[in-house]
């Protein structure tokens, strides 16, 4: 199996097939609109401008799994990010990266990148970087700021 089997379901709850990302690098990103980190928002959309012609994509994933920071339908999640952040970049239906109810395509990223504290997603804005051929190759913790990805991301893109 590799991540391009997998289907997520678009804002509005339209399968997408990850393959059309093929050949794109990716980060994925659990986020949440009411965080400490929502701000982050910002450095990602700075990451996509940047490089989002080169290849490049930000797939948006909100999860209301911690303490209910992501309420709110898409359609409210997406306007509160385009109003507030100017977010650009891919959003899509709201899931679960933990637990009985959780997207496979977390299922997947976890089971390639376990991280500090096992497989378990800690806390929204979790990021997975994925390379063009659909290699987990990177994840990174809540805290670590979109900036501090961008010389792995810009070196996967040369």
């Amino acid at each position: 199996m590799s991540i391009y089997d997998i289907k997520v379901k678009n804002m509005n709850g339209n399968d997408v097939p990850l393959s059309e990302y093929k050949g794109k690098v990716l980060l994925i990103v659990n986020t949440a609109t009411g965080c400490g980190f929502t701000p982050q928002y910002d450095g990602l959309q700075k990451l996509y401008e940047t490089y989002q012609d080169k290849g490049f994509e930000i797939l948006d994933f909100p999860c209301n799994q911690f303490l209910n920071q992501a309420p709110g339908t898409a359609e409210e999640i997406h306007s509160f990010c385009t109003l507030n952040f100017g977010t650009a970049f891919p959003q899509f239906a709201k899931i679960d990266v933990n637990g009985p109810n959780e997207s496979p395509l977390y299922t997947y990223l976890k089971g390639q990148k376990g991280g500090l504290l096992g497989s378990k997603i800690k806390w929204n804005f979790t990021k997975f970087l994925v390379d063009q051929s659909g290699n987990v190759v990177g994840r990174y913790a809540p805290a670590d700021k979109p900036e501090k990805l961008e010389k792995d991301i810009a070196a996967m893109l040369q």
